[in-house]
C-alpha cells in the first residue's frame, strides 16, 4: 500500500486511522492492566526464588573457582574473594529489582503490541486475535523467561566458572596487580561516584525535556508525512504506538544515564592504576562530566562542546588512547546526514538473534535424524545426554558440525556472509542482529568461513573434518569409521585440528545463550525417540523418557566440590582432563 500523496489525502487518512488506533490502544491496555498482576508475580517469584535458591551455591563455588584459578595471581585473588560478598548483595538487589520491573513492563507492554500485530498485513480472524493474543501467550512466555533465567544462573554460570578454573594463563603470566595503588584507585573510584552521580544525574534531568519533545516533533513530523516508520503500512500502529510510549523511552534514557553515571565515576580508579597516579584519577573525575555532557549533544543533535573543563588524565603514552576516545564521542556523520527516508524498509530486514538459534536447532534435528540410524550418535550418546553429565556428541559436537556445514556452504557460494540452510537466506553486516552479543559470534564465523575457504578442502578432508567436530576430537572414534580417513599431511591434520577445536570452542560459548539448554533439551527428546523407533520400540520405556532434572542445584554442587577436594589429580592434570565432570553446562 502505496502512502498517500497531497495534504487533503493525508489528513483524512490520519483521521480515518485515527479511531482505530485508539481501539486496538485502549483494548491492549485493557488487557496488559488485566494481565500485568499475574505475569509479574509469576516472573519476580520465579527469578527471585532461583537467586536465593542459588546465591549460597554462587558464592562458595565462584570463592573456589577463583582459588583455583591460574590465570590470577595471589593478590588478586585476595582483593576479589574479598569483593565477593558485595557482588553478591548487588547480584541480589539488582537481580530481584529488575525482576519486578521487567515483569512488569512485559506484564503490560506484550499484550498492547501483540494486540496490534493481531491486524498485521496477511493475519485472518482479526477480531478474535485482537482479544485473545497477549493474553495467556504472554503467561506461558513469563513461564519460559523463568526458566531460561534458571539455565543461565545453573548452566551458563557453571560453564563459565569451569573455564576460569581449568585455562592456563596467557603466555604463562597471570594477572596479577599492585597493592601499591590499590588504596589510591579505591579512594578515587568512591570519589568518582560521587561527583558523577548526582552531576550526571542532574545534566540528565534537565535534557530530559528537550529528548521529549524533540522525539515528539520528528514523530509527528514523520507521521504527518507518512515518513520514517510510518512509511510501511504494518509499521503504523507500532510508530503511532512509539508516540505515545516516548516518554517511557525518554524515563529510561534518564536512570540508563543514572546508573551508567555509577560505572563512569568508577573508572576514575582504573585510570589511577593504569596511570600510576592519584592525580590524573582526579582530573579524570572532572573530564568524565564533559564527556558525558558532549556525548549528550551529540545524542541530541544539540550544539557541540560543554561547560566543563577537560583536563587531561593520561600521561604522553596513552595520548593515542585519550584522542580516539575523544574522538569517538565527536558527532557521527549519521546525525549530521541522516539517511534517506524514501526508501522501504523491507531492502534491509533485520534477523533476530532467537530466530537464528531457532534455525541452527533445526538443522540439528535434521542431521541427528540422519546420524541416530547410520549408528554415528548412539544410545550412549543420548543417554549421557538424559543425564546430568552431559553429553560431549550431542551437546557441543553436533551443533559445531552444522555450524561447519554452514561454513562449508558460505565458503562454496563465495559469499560474504554466512547462508543458512535453506540456502536462500545470507547473514550478513547488513541484516544481522543489532546487538554488540551477536558480533562475538558473527565476526569469529566470518573468519573461520575465510580459513576453510583458503584451505581449498576436498571432499574426503571435508567430511574428516565434519567426523572430528561431531567427535569432539575423539581420533579413536574417527577412526573407527572405515569410511573416514585422515589426511596424509601432518600439516594438514594440524589445521583441520586447529579449525575444529576452534569452532567447539565457539559452539560452547553460544551453549551459554539464554534459550540455548530449552533448545537442547527439546533436540534430546526428538533424538530419543529417533532411537527409539531406529531400534523397533524396545527401548520405547527409556526412549520417551523425560530429561532427568531431579537433583537440585546445590546437591551437584555438593558432589563436583567434594570430588574435586578430594581427587588424587594434581593441577595440571585436572585442568587438562577431557572426562564428563559433574559440574557441566549441557
Amino acid at each position: 500500500m502505496e502512502p498517500p500523496t497531497g495534504f487533503l489525502a493525508t489528513l483524512w487518512n490520519f483521521i480515518c486511522f485515527l479511531p482505530y488506533f485508539i481501539g486496538l490502544l485502549l483494548l491492549g491496555v485493557i488487557k496488559g492492566m488485566i494481565f500485568c498482576p499475574v505475569i509479574c508475580l509469576i516472573m519476580t517469584v520465579g527469578n527471585s526464588a532461583i537467586i536465593l535458591g542459588l546465591l549460597p551455591v554462587h558464592g562458595l563455588w565462584t570463592s573456589y573457582c577463583i582459588l583455583r584459578a591460574k590465570q590470577i595471581g595471589p593478590v588478586l585473588k585476595l582483593v576479589i574473594c574479598i569483593c565477593i560478598p558485595v557482588f553478591l548483595i548487588l547480584w541480589l538487589v539488582v537481580g530481584i529489582a529488575g525482576s519486578v520491573i521487567g515483569g512488569a513492563l512485559y506484564g503490560f507492554l506484550s499484550p498492547i503490541f501483540a494486540t496490534f500485530d493481531a491486524v498485521g498485513e496477511g493475519k485472518t480472524n482479526d477480531i478474535f486475535h485482537c482479544f485473545y493474543d497477549g493474553t495467556w501467550s504472554s503467561v506461558k512466555q513469563s513461564f519460559t523467561v523463568v526458566r531460561d533465567f534458571k539455565d543461565v544462573c545453573f548452566h551458563s554460570y557453571f560453564s563459565v566458572m569451569d573455564d576460569l578454573r581449568q585455562k592456563q594463563p596467557p603466555d604463562g603470566k597471570y594477572y596479577e596487580i599492585s597493592l601499591l595503588y590499590v588504596l589510591g584507585a579505591i579512594i578515587a573510584g568512591v570519589l568518582g561516584i560521587l561527583v558523577d552521580l548526582p552531576v550526571i544525574s542532574v545534566i540528565a534531568i534537565l535534557k530530559s525535556p528537550y529528548m521529549l519533545f524533540k522525539g515528539w516533533h520528528r514523530l509527528f513530523h514523520d507521521l504527518i508525512g507518512r515518513e520514517g516508520p510510518f512509511l510501511e503500512t504494518i509499521c503504523v500502529p507500532f510508530a503511532g504506538l512509539a508516540i505515545l510510549l516516548w516518554p517511557l523511552a525518554v524515563v529510561g534514557a534518564v536512570l540508563g544515564s543514572i546508573l551508567a553515571s555509577i560505572f563512569l565515576g568508577a573508572y576514575a580508579g582504573v585510570v589511577v592504576y593504569q596511570e600510576s597516579s592519584l592525580w590524573f584519577g582526579l582530573c579524570y573525575i572532572i573530564a568524565s562530566l564533559s564527556i558525558y555532557d558532549e556525548y549528550s549533544n551529540d545524542i541530541l543533535d544539540m550544539p557541540e562542546g560543554s561547560c566543563f573543563p577537560r583536563p587531561k588524565y593520561r600521561n604522553n603514552s596513552g595520548l593515542s588512547r585519550t584522542s580516539s576516545r575523544a574522538a569517538s564521542f565527536s558527532k557521527p556523520s549519521s546525525f549530521k546526514d541522516p539517511p534517506s527516508r524514501s526508501g522501504s524498509i523491507k531492502a534491509t530486514i533485520e534477523l533476530k538473534p532467537l530466530e537464528l538459534l531457532e534455525n541452527l536447532f533445526k538443522e540439528c534435528q535434521c542431521h541427528g535424524e540422519i546420524m541416530v540410524p547410520q549408528g554415528l550418535i548412539t544410545g550412549k550418546d543420548i543417554e549421557d545426554a538424559n543425564s546430568n553429565t552431559g553429553s560431549r556428541v550431542v551437546s557441543f559436537g553436533l551443533p559445531a558440525y552444522c555450524l561447519l556445514q554452514a561454513l562449508l556452504r558460505s565458503a562454496k557460494a563465495n559469499c560474504s556472509g554466512i547462508l543458512l540452510s535453506d540456502n536462500g537466506t545470507e547473514i550478513t553486516s547488513t541484516n544481522r542482529p543489532k546487538d554488540a552479543f551477536f558480533d562475538w559470534f558473527l565476526n569469529p564465523f566470518l573468519i573461520l568461513k575465510d580459513q576453510i575457504k583458503a584451505e581449498n578442502l576436498t571432499e574426503a578432508e571435508e567430511d574428516y573434518l565434519g567426523k572430528l567436530v561431531l567427535f569432539c576430537g575423539d581420533f579413536e572414534r574417527v577412526k573407527s569409521l572405515n569410511t573416514v580417513s585422515p589426511p596424509e599431511s601432518e600439516r594438514k591434520r594440524a589445521e583441520l585440528d586447529a579449525l575444529a577445536r576452534r569452532l567447539q570452542g565457539i559452539t560452547k560459548s553460544i551453549s551459554r545463550y539464554p534459550t540455548f539448554r530449552r533448545h537442547f533439551d527439546n533436540l534430546v527428546k526428538t533424538l530419543t525417540e529417533d532411537l527409539a523407533k531406529k531400534n523397533g520400540g524396545s527401548d520405547s520405556t527409556n526412549g520417551h523418557k523425560t530429561i532427568q532434572r531431579s537433583k537440585s542445584a546445590f546437591g551437584r554442587f555438593q558432589r563436583s566440590f567434594k570430588r574435586m577436594t578430594s581427587s588424587n589429580h594434581g593441577p595440571d592434570q585436572d585442568s587438562q582432563s577431557d572426562g564428563l565432570r559433574d559440574v557441566e553446562i549441557l
